[in-house]
């Protein structure tokens, strides 16, 4: 399982340190992406940052009068846009796993 790596070789306290700042990178690189859906042909949309805060809400005047239309196209795009910034975590949690690999290996 740990063919090519030399464990006596790595420094946890540096390790963690890595994980830490690489960590609060990717929060403050999230909270400055936003991701934006819209349901209904653009009656509702809804803008949230990479941290999932919503950052701004577009409701057409004409769903006002119509709670279950505006009740239906809200969790629509509040799901749709909540998987967009749920998907770039993965990515930036994949990315980060990735850094990994050149940690105490044998040159």
């Amino acid at each position: 399982m740990f063919d090519g790596i030399d464990l006596s070789k790595i420094n946890l306290n540096d390790v963690m340190g890595q994980v830490q700042e690489m960590a609060d990178k990717a929060k403050e690189d999230n909270a400055n992406k936003i991701f934006t859906a819209k349901a209904g042909g653009g009656m509702v949309e809804i803008s949230i940052n990479g941290n999932s805060e919503v950052i701004d809400l577009q409701i057409d005047d004409s769903l006002l009068e119509d709670k279950d239309s505006l009740q239906i196209l809200l969790i629509s795009c509040m799901n749709d846009v909540i998987k967009q910034s749920d998907e770039n975590k993965k990515a930036m949690a994949m990315n980060m796993m990735g850094g990994f690999g050149s940690f105490g290996q044998k040159s």
